[in-house]
């Protein structure tokens, strides 16, 4: 290994919404993070449908009830 080119290691603490959810180590002393997962859906399990900026209503404006009743 080559020296003095590699980046120093450290412990970093990794913060959300102000609080410490998880130390290990990097090359910045804090990472804030705005997901992780302790709060994601997909791993807490916890079901939340979030319709942004209306993607079903303009699904369902541009096919209707076609979609679902064409014969296949």
């Amino acid at each position: 290994m080559k020296k003095d080119i590699h980046p120093k290691v450290m412990p970093t603490k990794i913060f959300y919404q102000g609080k410490v959810v998880m130390e290990t180590m990097s090359t910045r002393p804090e990472i804030h993070v705005d997901v992780w997962s302790g709060v994601h859906p997909f791993w807490t399990g916890e079901n939340r449908f979030v319709d942004t900026e209306g993607r079903v209503d303009k699904f369902n404006k541009r096919f209707g009830d076609s979609y679902r009743t064409k014969k296949k």
